[in-house]
């Protein structure tokens, strides 16, 4: 198969969404359809190796959870499929955000009970940022849930974006009968069974009296009323503007049961982008182009405790990678070679000798690597950077063990670099202070430099409300305003300004009384 034809095969996407919507159920469940399970239930059980059971390796295992899984290949239909899994816990959002710059495509659960949740929404913020295409599956149909005209509502309020459902369930919770597939018109008859598929019949015209033998003589009016409606009231399905990051298309289902799962992979293939270009500093990358290129947008240290190693997760973003090939590292302006690549294929890890653009492959790495680090078959490219949300909670970090200064430096050092959280350098009192967005990652860095690190932390508190980073064209201003905020002005590991606002009033009257100085609450600006 020629490199084109191979790329144009390939579909990279993340699901995404809030804890419990069914990410992971629908996870397995395409995977199901794509042959790469053969029993529901396979990717939950023999996820992580058990584990000493103290609350620490919990967190532990949250977190391998989280990455076991990350990536998982397979074929359907003549596409080679590439999930990224996502953790849906917020304290791992920071995880989520960088998994999204790896992706062609989204979909986002939604669970029909709960509506759009807060993560949901962050989530969606990142993708409109980056123009990434969107589906959303409206999971549990078999539960009693919102009406699906006033979830829509939601989603084109809360997500901001349109939308177009493309399946329409008939009724749902106890009395659901499956949904009527717009996109293929066919009806998809509900039987709840987790480990087969329902039965679907092919029905073009819903005015068909026919349709009263299926689902009875209320929900086939109900049904046509309905139709009626989406017609009237969403403009037909637009490719061009889903792939602009501007429509979504709705799938109805339940994930657990099996149903309407089969209909959003189906039209998924069919719909969904092929790699994209991707801007780099220098210009643009075109996927198609023979020149191998890739970044690193997740790194996980010591996946396996055994080893000790580190895995670099690197997103081909051109061309072909090939085993045992020499390939440039930007950054350290070196060549380099890796002889044990790995694909991921459900929980299984295998030595890859080749993949293309679409693909994610795992590199061993043995401190080579950084978040945002560029491969290039030799060109000097720098991927434009994997963005930093702005953390919400925070700490002083200090030493609890003066002997171990040079270990708890590395340490922190190689864990800031892994994304688990950021680093700033207040510039008034120079302590370090660590940034996340969730209470769990506090004790996961303390637990991580004491096993693997040998180095001691403690926490000591701090009031802050949010960092921000400020730029400005006026050099009078900044340096006004960085002398007025001094004892709130701090340097992030990249050296850049950051300002450490202690409350929302504070930073509200900031941006009031400097009016050239401009507020990022993303590291990428």
């Amino acid at each position: 198969m020629s490199l084109q034809s191979e790329i144009l095969r390939r579909r990279t996407f993340a699901i995404i969404s809030h804890p419990d919507a069914g990410k992971t159920t629908l996870t397995e469940k395409l995977l199901l359809f794509g042959g790469a399970i053969h029993v529901a239930g396979a990717v939950k059980s023999n996820k992580i190796k058990k584990t000493a059971t103290s609350d620490w390796m919990e967190i532990e295992k949250q977190r391998g959870i989280s990455v076991a899984t990350s990536v998982m290949g397979f074929e359907y239909r003549n596409y080679k499929i590439n999930i990224l899994d996502t953790p849906g816990h917020q304290d791992f959002a920071e995880d989520t955000y960088r998994t999204l710059t790896a992706v062609d495509s989204v979909i986002i659960v939604v669970d029909t009970a709960k509506g759009v949740e807060a993560q949901t929404r962050k989530l969606m913020d990142v993708c409109r940022m980056r123009k990434t295409p969107v589906m959303i599956f409206v999971n549990k149909m078999d539960r009693e849930g919102k009406d699906p005209f006033d979830l829509l509502d939601e989603l084109e309020s809360e997500l901001g974006i349109h939308v177009r459902p493309l399946s329409w369930p008939i009724n749902q919770g106890f009395s659901f009968k499956g949904v009527y597939n717009i996109h293929k018109e066919n009806l998809e008859l509900f039987t709840p069974n987790k480990q087969s598929i329902s039965e679907s019949v092919a029905f073009s015209d819903i005015n068909n009296p026919e349709l009263e033998n299926y689902v009875g003589v209320h929900d086939a009016n109900k049904l046509r009323e309905d139709m009626e409606l989406i017609t009237g009231v969403y403009s037909k399905f637009d490719i061009k503007r889903y792939l602009a990051g501007e429509l979504a298309p709705v799938f109805f289902g339940s994930a657990l049961n099996n149903f309407g799962v089969k209909e959003l992979l189906d039209c998924f293939v069919e719909i969904a982008p092929s790699p994209r270009p991707i801007n780099t500093v220098e210009r643009e990358i075109d996927p198609f182009e023979e020149a191998f290129s890739g970044f690193v947008f997740k790194i996980h240290a010591n996946m396996d405790p055994n080893h000790r190693s580190c895995i670099a997760f690197v997103k081909i973003c051109s061309g072909k990678f090939e085993r045992n090939v020499n390939y440039k590292h930007v950054r350290h302006g070196k060549m380099m070679r890796f002889s044990s690549p790995t694909a991921f294929m459900a929980q299984k890890k295998e030595t890859v000798d080749e993949a293309y653009a679409g693909d994610i492959v795992g590199l061993p790495d043995t401190g080579n690597f950084k978040i945002g680090d560029t491969l290039t078959g030799g060109e000097e490219l720098h991927f434009k950077g994997i963005p930093s949300f702005s953390p919400e909670m925070f700490k002083y970090i200090e030493n609890a063990d003066p002997m171990k200064t040079k270990q708890l430096d590395k340490g922190v050092n190689q864990l800031m670099d892994e994304g688990v959280a950021q680093l700033f350098v207040n510039q008034y009192n120079g302590r370090k202070i660590i940034g996340t967005v969730g209470q769990l990652q506090f004790e996961v860095i303390q637990y991580r430099l004491l096993h693997e690190y040998n180095a001691q932390c403690r926490w000591d508190p701090i009031s802050l409300y949010k960092a921000c980073w400020i730029e400005s064209a006026d050099a009078v201003e900044l340096d006004n305003f960085k002398k007025r905020k001094a004892q709130y002005m701090a340097k992030d590991k990249s050296g850049r300004d950051v300002f450490l606002a202690d409350s929302g009033y504070v930073l509200q009257m900031a941006q009031n009384d400097f009016k050239n100085i401009k507020f990022h609450f993303t590291s990428e600006f």
